[in-house]
């Protein structure tokens, strides 16, 4: 297939690209290198089946120009502000590259008649439901952050515009993705922060917060597994593993790959690290698992093979 990956740049589009190109497809990417890196697709750039473009995708007459070059078959859109604390300060970031994003490209698609789509969605879109196995048609979706809500209003403009012109648009509802290309997030955060100061380490709200970590070798797999299944309309999924981990844990397991020992912590109370973030939840996975479907690492083994990874600086 010719597929374009919106976001191609980042953590989880470059490995998706990765898996594409030796799967035999075709691909091109967009990225503004806001979030996305150079050195994420380098090794790519003289692979006659993959084409960079550094483009805002929501300058529309540049997008416009690229589908119409390249008359795609399957978009992916992975394309967002994934530093979801970073908005918190500043709305419009998830407005722009959150949700327009998502639009310019539905746009993009019906004008040039592309029916396949993959979108990346977030467990954010539920708000904050302690206690609960969160169910793909749970009622209602409150979210609680700018990243959650911009994110579920795209998942809204995707269901209007797969009814409106035959898309099949397939959804999955990430969990905290980890490995190796990491750009933000807990585990970059803690490294960095230990790399500084090999004594005391800061954790933000009181460490018990406590979520499913994936691996995005698990992750990309899955994405794969769905690529070629067709199903007029939106087809929606959690996809995650049914283990949690929690902050303090993920600060032990660092200072133990790391080498470091008697690291004092310091926490910055309450139940949440910031805000608008959801301190713990829980995925029902019963749907995707019945595709056949499932993780091959556990929340604890992803974070340990994560942070061998970026300590280690593997691709």
């Amino acid at each position: 297939m010719k597929c374009l990956v919106a976001g191609g740049a980042g953590f989880i589009g470059s490995h998706l690209i990765d898996s594409l190109l030796n799967e035999g497809h075709n691909v091109v990417s967009i990225d503004n290198f806001s979030l996305g890196r150079v050195d994420n697709i380098k090794h790519l750039i003289n692979n006659p089946f993959f084409k960079s473009y550094h483009s805002d995708l929501t300058d529309i007459d540049a997008l416009n120009r690229i589908f119409k070059e390249h008359k795609f078959e399957h978009v992916f859109h992975l394309a967002a502000n994934s530093d979801i604390k970073t908005s918190t300060q500043s709305p419009e970031i998830e407005y722009k590259n959150t949700f327009l994003t998502t639009y310019y490209l539905m746009e993009c698609m019906r004008i040039y008649s592309v029916k396949k789509l993959f979108f990346s969605s977030t467990s954010a879109v539920y708000g904050e439901k302690a206690g609960e196995s969160l169910k793909e048609d749970a009622v209602p979706l409150n979210p609680i952050s700018y990243y959650g809500a911009a994110k579920l209003s795209s998942e809204a403009f995707i269901a209007a515009y797969s009814y409106m012109n035959d898309f099949d648009s397939l959804i999955f509802r990430f969990p905290n993705v980890i490995g190796s290309r990491l750009t933000h997030g807990v585990v970059f955060d803690f490294i960095n922060k230990l790399r500084e100061n090999s004594k005391k380490l800061v954790i933000l709200g009181d460490g018990t917060q406590s979520k499913p970590y994936m691996h995005i070798s698990d992750l990309i797999n899955g994405i794969m597994s769905f690529t070629c299944i067709s199903k007029p309309g939106v087809s929606m999924y959690n996809i995650g593993v049914e283990t949690k981990t929690s902050v303090k844990i993920i600060a032990d397991i660092i200072c133990e790959e790391m080498g470091l020992k008697d690291v004092e912590y310091s926490y910055t109370g309450g139940k949440a690290g910031w805000k608008g973030d959801i301190p713990t939840f829980e995925y029902d996975l019963h749907k995707i698992y019945k595709t056949g479907w499932r993780a091959k690492f556990t929340s604890d083994d992803a974070l340990r093979k994560t942070v061998k990874e970026v300590l280690g600086c593997t691709r």
